[in-house]
């Protein structure tokens, strides 16, 4: 279960870190710096109840808030 939806910033870190980026190419991509994106992924894990990357990844692609890219 999801405690809160994510934010439209955290949904974008997700999203690059599904794709297999970096906190850093993410910073780059976003724009941001690396610790306003380690900040967005601690609230992604909070919110999704989990501690790791592969787990977020995993949980929002069963809560379908991430949708498998279509080739």
């Amino acid at each position: 279960m999801i405690k809160k939806p994510l934010s439209p910033k955290e949904y974008e870190c997700l999203h690059w870190v599904a794709l297999g980026k970096t906190n850093y190419e993410i910073s780059v991509i976003l724009g941001l710096s690396s610790h306003t994106v380690n900040f967005h992924l601690r609230n992604i894990y909070s919110k999704l109840n989990v501690s790791n990357r592969p787990a977020a990844i995993t949980k929002a692609f069963n809560a379908s808030i991430l949708k498998p890219p279509l080739n």
